[in-house]
């Protein structure tokens, strides 16, 4: 390898984590300093200026157009309490990284493929995200509507109800419930706030929550009673949906092992028979031979996922 590409491929891995700590694990102050301490002086340096204008830039553009895969409704599905910037230049960093080890392990082919898959691994793994996040919001939807229940029974208004239901959860429930209360004190509507929640969640349980308290709103009644009789039709499908989930956990195994099992191989045959993965990664059929293999893999794994995710 020659001497220069070597030195190169260095100063642009050190570049990248020089980006990653500046940028992404750097405090993020919501208020400016001059306001949250008026006559002090920002002493930020040219390169961290620099970064926070490339992250303004960078959600300016993506506030204008529609970006539907990364814009800041998908980042706080997911819990990431960033920006769009924030997230797409962590990304380009960890794509450099990725491409420059590459390079210096198996040459310019390794690179190529890792510099169009590190992308698609980040956006996988922010759906990854989003859908852990509201499988635990779905599972506190029941602890959830009993306390709002029990907060009525003693006095409390909705509001109320929902603020100490709030205090009394664990994220994401917390969050979300939070955000309800802030954005009804400053003049938002209870229902459409709800509404939100069950739509950012794509929680049909709390969509009927919040359905149930708007037609409680117009028309009247013991809405505790009401929530009561919710719950317990959320419960019972929380536990059919368990069943569900049981039955089908033998075919969810399969198809992760057959999922894993060429990544495993192909692994393995790269750290034993280094000569023979060679072919793979350094000549014109071997990349059209792995492509071939990553489309067949996710058509395989699409139709896995339709096959054991019964609807009822």
């Amino acid at each position: 390898m020659p001497a220069g590409l070597f030195v190169a491929g260095l100063f642009l891995v050190y570049a990248a984590v020089l980006i990653v700590f500046l940028v992404v694990l750097k405090p993020g102050g919501g208020v400016p300093l001059s306001r949250r301490r008026p006559g002090a002086m920002d002493q930020q340096s040219a390169l961290t200026r620099l970064t926070n204008q490339s992250v303004s830039v960078l959600n300016r553009g993506l506030r204008k157009g529609d970006f539907s895969i990364l814009n800041q409704h998908v980042l706080d599905e997911a819990g990431l309490k960033r920006q769009p910037g924030d997230y797409l230049l962590t990304g380009g960093a960890a794509t450099l990284v990725a491409a420059v080890l590459g390079y210096l392990v198996g040459g310019i082919g390794l690179a190529t493929l890792l510099l169009l898959v590190t992308p698609v691994g980040l956006l996988v793994l922010l759906r990854l995200l989003v859908g852990r996040r509201r499988r635990r919001f779905d599972e506190q939807v029941p602890d959830t509507l009993q306390m709002l229940a029990g907060g009525i029974r003693v006095g409390h208004s909705l509001l109320r109800a929902i603020d100490a239901a709030a205090q009394e959860n664990d994220a994401p429930m917390s969050e979300e419930l939070a955000r309800v209360v802030n954005e009804t004190r400053i003049g938002r509507d209870l229902g459409a706030s709800l509404s939100d929640v069950a739509q950012r969640t794509a929680s049909e349980d709390f969509l009927w929550i919040a359905r149930a308290i708007e037609i409680h709103r117009e028309v009247g009644g013991d809405l505790a009673e009401v929530l009561d009789h919710v719950g317990d039709t959320i419960r019972d499908r929380n536990q059919i949906r368990g069943q569900v989930r049981a039955l089908s956990a033998e075919g969810r195994m399969s198809a992760m092992v057959l999922m894993a099992l060429p990544v495993v191989m192909f692994a393995v045959l790269i750290f034993i028979n280094p000569l023979y993965a060679r072919v793979f990664t350094s000549t014109v059929p071997g990349f059209l031979m792995i492509a071939l293999a990553l489309v067949l893999l996710s058509l395989g794994g699409l139709w896995l996922s339709r096959l054991i995710k019964p609807k009822f």
